[in-house]
Protein backbone atom coordinates (compact mmCIF):
# COMPACT_ATOMS: atom_id res chain seq x y z
CA UNK A 1 0.00 0.00 0.00
CA UNK A 2 1.63 3.23 -1.16
CA UNK A 3 1.29 6.23 1.12
CA UNK A 4 2.34 9.80 0.46
CA UNK A 5 2.32 12.08 3.50
CA UNK A 6 2.87 15.79 2.99
CA UNK A 7 4.04 18.19 5.66
CA UNK A 8 5.38 21.70 5.97
CA UNK A 9 2.35 23.68 4.94
CA UNK A 10 1.13 26.65 6.93
CA UNK A 11 0.70 30.40 6.98
CA UNK A 12 3.47 32.58 5.56
CA UNK A 13 3.76 36.25 4.67
CA UNK A 14 4.06 37.29 1.06
CA UNK A 15 7.67 37.27 -0.03
CA UNK A 16 8.60 34.57 2.43
CA UNK A 17 9.76 31.00 1.92
CA UNK A 18 8.25 27.66 2.81
CA UNK A 19 9.47 24.10 2.29
CA UNK A 20 7.09 21.22 1.78
CA UNK A 21 8.06 17.62 2.35
CA UNK A 22 6.45 14.42 1.18
CA UNK A 23 7.38 11.11 2.76
CA UNK A 24 6.63 8.10 0.59
CA UNK A 25 6.25 4.47 1.57
CA UNK A 26 4.99 1.25 0.08
CA UNK A 27 7.22 0.76 -2.94
CA UNK A 28 10.74 1.49 -4.11
CA UNK A 29 10.80 5.27 -4.04
CA UNK A 30 13.90 5.70 -6.18
CA UNK A 31 12.23 4.11 -9.20
CA UNK A 32 9.53 6.71 -9.64
CA UNK A 33 9.06 10.25 -10.85
CA UNK A 34 7.66 12.45 -8.09
CA UNK A 35 5.86 15.73 -8.26
CA UNK A 36 3.66 18.40 -6.78
CA UNK A 37 0.30 19.79 -7.80
CA UNK A 38 -1.76 22.52 -6.19
CA UNK A 39 -5.42 23.48 -6.04
CA UNK A 40 -6.50 26.97 -5.13
CA UNK A 41 -10.04 27.72 -3.93
CA UNK A 42 -12.47 27.62 -6.82
CA UNK A 43 -9.84 26.47 -9.29
CA UNK A 44 -8.83 23.20 -10.87
CA UNK A 45 -5.87 21.23 -9.63
CA UNK A 46 -2.76 22.19 -11.57
CA UNK A 47 0.79 21.01 -12.05
CA UNK A 48 3.56 22.70 -10.05
CA UNK A 49 6.73 20.66 -10.48
CA UNK A 50 8.10 17.18 -11.06
CA UNK A 51 11.43 15.42 -10.74
CA UNK A 52 12.64 12.31 -12.50
CA UNK A 53 13.46 9.09 -10.71
CA UNK A 54 17.18 9.83 -11.03
CA UNK A 55 16.73 13.40 -9.86
CA UNK A 56 18.47 14.61 -12.99
CA UNK A 57 15.50 16.22 -14.70
CA UNK A 58 12.96 18.62 -13.26
CA UNK A 59 10.00 20.43 -14.76
CA UNK A 60 8.16 23.47 -13.46
CA UNK A 61 5.02 25.37 -14.21
CA UNK A 62 5.83 28.71 -15.78
CA UNK A 63 4.32 30.57 -12.83
CA UNK A 64 6.84 29.11 -10.36
CA UNK A 65 10.02 28.89 -12.44
CA UNK A 66 12.88 30.61 -10.67
CA UNK A 67 11.01 30.67 -7.34
CA UNK A 68 10.31 27.02 -6.54
CA UNK A 69 12.74 24.11 -6.49
CA UNK A 70 11.91 20.42 -6.32
CA UNK A 71 14.39 17.91 -4.94
CA UNK A 72 14.46 14.38 -3.62
CA UNK A 73 16.34 12.37 -1.04
CA UNK A 74 16.08 8.71 -1.94
CA UNK A 75 17.73 7.66 1.33
CA UNK A 76 14.80 9.23 3.16
CA UNK A 77 12.12 8.37 0.58
CA UNK A 78 11.22 12.03 0.58
CA UNK A 79 10.56 14.67 -2.04
CA UNK A 80 10.73 18.38 -1.24
CA UNK A 81 9.34 21.56 -2.68
CA UNK A 82 11.25 24.68 -1.70
CA UNK A 83 9.04 27.68 -2.33
CA UNK A 84 10.54 31.17 -2.29
CA UNK A 85 9.14 34.62 -2.93
CA UNK A 86 5.64 33.39 -2.23
CA UNK A 87 2.68 35.53 -3.20
CA UNK A 88 -1.02 35.36 -2.40
CA UNK A 89 -1.68 33.52 -5.67
CA UNK A 90 0.31 30.58 -4.30
CA UNK A 91 -2.34 30.02 -1.63
CA UNK A 92 -3.59 26.51 -2.27
CA UNK A 93 -3.62 22.94 -1.11
CA UNK A 94 -0.43 21.26 -2.31
CA UNK A 95 -0.48 17.58 -3.24
CA UNK A 96 2.42 15.20 -3.59
CA UNK A 97 2.25 12.74 -6.48
CA UNK A 98 4.04 9.58 -7.48
CA UNK A 99 4.06 8.60 -11.13
CA UNK A 100 3.88 5.19 -12.73
CA UNK A 101 5.08 4.50 -16.29
CA UNK A 102 2.49 6.67 -18.01
CA UNK A 103 0.39 8.50 -15.43
CA UNK A 104 0.13 9.48 -11.80
CA UNK A 105 -0.41 6.42 -9.67
CA UNK A 106 -0.79 7.98 -6.24
CA UNK A 107 -1.73 11.23 -4.55
CA UNK A 108 -1.10 12.47 -1.06
CA UNK A 109 -3.83 13.96 1.11
CA UNK A 110 -2.57 17.51 0.63
CA UNK A 111 -1.17 20.25 2.81
CA UNK A 112 -2.55 23.77 3.02
CA UNK A 113 -0.34 26.73 2.15
CA UNK A 114 -1.73 30.16 2.90
CA UNK A 115 0.15 33.28 1.88
CA UNK A 116 -0.93 36.50 3.57
CA UNK A 117 -0.50 39.90 1.97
Amino acid sequence: QVQLVESGGGLVQAGGPLRLSCAASGRTFSRYRMGWFCQAPGKEREFVASISSSGGTSYYADAVKGRFAISRDDAKNTVYLQMNSLNTENTAVYYCTEWGPTAIDYWGQGTQVTVSA
